[in-house]
């Protein structure tokens, strides 16, 4: 794209750096979102909870699952498979 392409997107260029910023968000919040170590965290938090009495059974294997499923999908995306 020339100097005529840029000129005339312009007026564009707001959105654009808007796009940017929220892929950068998006991107950042699934590297939290799928860190083994936050969800290995969240785990053992959950087993203390559970050995408290603060959650039942039923409610510990659904989190549990659901962790789980993160844990898996988080080596996924590291080995790229």
């Amino acid at each position: 794209m020339g100097l005529l392409g840029e000129v005339l997107l312009l007026p564009l260029a707001p959105l654009r750096g808007s796009l940017w910023v929220l892929d950068q968000v998006v991107a950042d919040a699934e590297r939290q979102y799928y860190d083994p170590s936050a969800v290995q965290e969240q785990l053992a938090s959950l087993e203390r909870q559970l050995e408290a009495g603060e959650i039942d059974e039923e409610t510990f294997d659904r989190l549990e699952d659901s962790l789980l499923d993160r844990l898996e999908a988080s080596r996924t995306r590291q080995t790229g498979a």
